[in-house]
């Protein structure tokens, strides 16, 4: 009942969040062209994880699946909230971090150790939240991780 809740949550701000603070461009490339990159690339990796999850591209919010796919964090509610403890550790604030974390504090206390782990790992990485991820697609995923110390 807990993952529903703020699986609701989530499907109610993204909209708002998505109109008022993502002012990027989305990217103009699709999933079968992502296919067709080198094996190791991010693209491949993006295209891959899409099609695995059953997920298309969410416009102007293409990045949240690259943080993902960076990462290895999965996709399930819980890992949602420790990929905003890795990003909040990382660097990043806005308010969609503030409002997941504060709402896995909320209905997760039990899990505080594990999200504070995440925290810390996004902390030993070099900032890359504000990478432009749409201009690495080529790059090998592991050059990526590697560079900016992505565990």
């Amino acid at each position: 009942m807990k993952d529903l809740a703020i699986e609701f949550l989530y499907n109610t701000i993204k909209i708002p969040y998505k109109w008022f603070f993502k002012k990027n461009r989305e990217w103009q490339i699709t999933t079968k062209k992502m296919l067709q990159m080198p094996t190791e690339s991010l693209g491949f990796h993006y295209a891959c994880f899409l099609l695995k999850n059953n997920f298309t591209i969410q416009k102007n919010l293409e990045e949240h699946d690259a943080f993902h796919i960076l990462t290895n964090i999965g996709t399930t509610v819980i890992d949602e909230i420790y990929l905003q403890f890795y990003l909040l550790g990382n660097g990043k604030r806005s308010p969609f971090v503030f409002i997941v974390i504060g709402t896995g504090l909320l209905f997760y206390p039990n899990k505080f150790k594990s999200f504070y782990k995440f925290f810390r790992k996004g902390k030993q990485a070099h900032s890359f939240f504000q990478l432009n991820f749409q201009n690495l697609l080529k790059q090998p995923i592991i050059n990526i991780q590697n560079a900016f110390n992505i565990q």
